[in-house]
């Protein structure tokens, strides 16, 4: 994969994660039920560990070194909230 499409899809890839992280905190502090509560606070951490992950390529990337092939973008099927 070109080093320039790489740069696309990480930057495409960080900011649908950014999107994903602020719907996850609406949830979060919309939601009553303890256990949807909970299953909130999983999926924010979840998101943040991608998020950190696509950063840490992405400085690989700027910076030359040699990194595993991260996934393509994809479309959450996460409920708009």
């Amino acid at each position: 994969m070109p080093e320039e499409e790489a740069a696309e899809i990480l930057e495409e890839s960080l900011g649908a994660t950014r999107v994903l992280i602020a719907q996850a905190y609406a949830g979060f502090n919309a939601a009553a039920d303890p256990e949807l509560v909970e299953s909130y606070v999983y999926e924010i951490q979840a998101l943040q560990a991608r998020y950190s992950y696509l950063l840490r390529q992405r400085k690989a990337l700027e910076s030359g070194v040699e990194q595993p092939a991260f996934p393509a973008a994809r479309r959450s099927t996460l409920p708009a909230v």
